[in-house]
């Protein structure tokens, strides 16, 4: 890859796209990859074993916001800005350690702050909470699961918390199907109809999915929801995926928002995702 299309970081990737993807004027940008890697003082740090451990892009300190005002302007100059984050950075916003849950809240309102600073719309946040949904238990033979109550009720809080500080902002909380609760259209569905925002919504994956027959059912399922963003993808777990039959959910929805197009399939992940893109126009209308 590099030795084909070069090194480049995210204060590049606003040209890049340009170049490559004809006619884009729009980024879904991924929240790992922010920051200058040389500059220390952009990232969170730990100590552990008398060693010091630097991880993930922290917003809020005043070298990053020059990284991102640099961002901005780079975006300025090649007409290509960015619509959508998709963070990685806030955790536990389903957890049950009260502790643990403010933290992510914490971390999510700065980079809600961030998306502000950039000009970004929307920001995806994961629910947090177990990597597995706890399962149901059978009960006088009906199936029943208190176990998920609580995980669900902490996420809903926080997202209500969220979807307020979005609001001031001007930009938007959303939810993809995308680990732990949500991975579960349902749950999403949930937390959306209980927080009750314009400024949370759902943005769904094709792919995402625990098993292939939620593949088109699950997108049905969460595109009423959505209106910012959908990530149109090509993953190895679904090599035979009909992205025709994916489009086709969105058009039938009336979708107008932004599709990010996301290749993990394989080969080469930039031609993976120019085609991607043409199976996507092809049918879109």
């Amino acid at each position: 890859m590099k030795q084909k299309y070069g090194e480049i970081t995210m204060l590049d990737f606003p040209q890049f796209t340009k170049d490559t993807y004809a006619g884009v004027t729009a980024m879904d940008l991924w929240s790992s990859l922010f920051g200058d890697v040389t500059d220390d003082s952009q990232f969170l740090s730990q100590n552990a074993g008398g060693r010091t451990r630097r991880y993930g892009f922290d917003p809020s300190t005043p070298s990053s916001k020059r990284f991102l005002d640099q961002l901005a302007a780079n975006m300025a100059k090649t007409g290509v800005t960015a619509k959508h984050v998709s963070n990685n950075a806030p955790r536990y916003l389903a957890d049950l350690d009260e502790t643990k849950r403010q933290e992510g809240i914490r971390v999510a309102k700065i980079w809600l702050d961030a998306c502000q600073q950039i000009g970004v719309a929307s920001m995806r946040v994961n629910t947090g909470g177990p990597r597995i949904i706890p399962p149901s238990e059978i009960k006088g033979g009906y199936p029943q699961n208190t176990a998920i109550v609580p995980y669900l009720k902490s996420a809903i809080e926080s997202f209500k918390v969220l979807a307020a500080h979005g609001e001031k902002r001007g930009v938007k909380v959303t939810i993809e199907n995308h680990w732990g609760l949500a991975a579960e259209p349902m749950n999403v569905r949930i937390i959306l109809n209980e927080v009750n925002s314009p400024y949370c919504e759902a943005s769904p994956d094709f792919c995402n999915w625990e098993h292939e027959y939620m593949l088109y059912h699950g997108l049905e399922a969460l595109i009423p929801y959505a209106s910012s963003m959908v990530h149109a993808k090509r993953w190895i777990r679904y090599p035979d995926v009909d992205i025709a039959r994916c489009v086709r959910v969105l058009n039938k929805a009336n979708y107008k928002g932004y599709i990010s197009l996301e290749y993990e399939a394989g080969g080469d992940p930039v031609q993976g995702t120019l085609q991607l893109m043409r199976d996507v126009l092809a049918v879109l209308v």
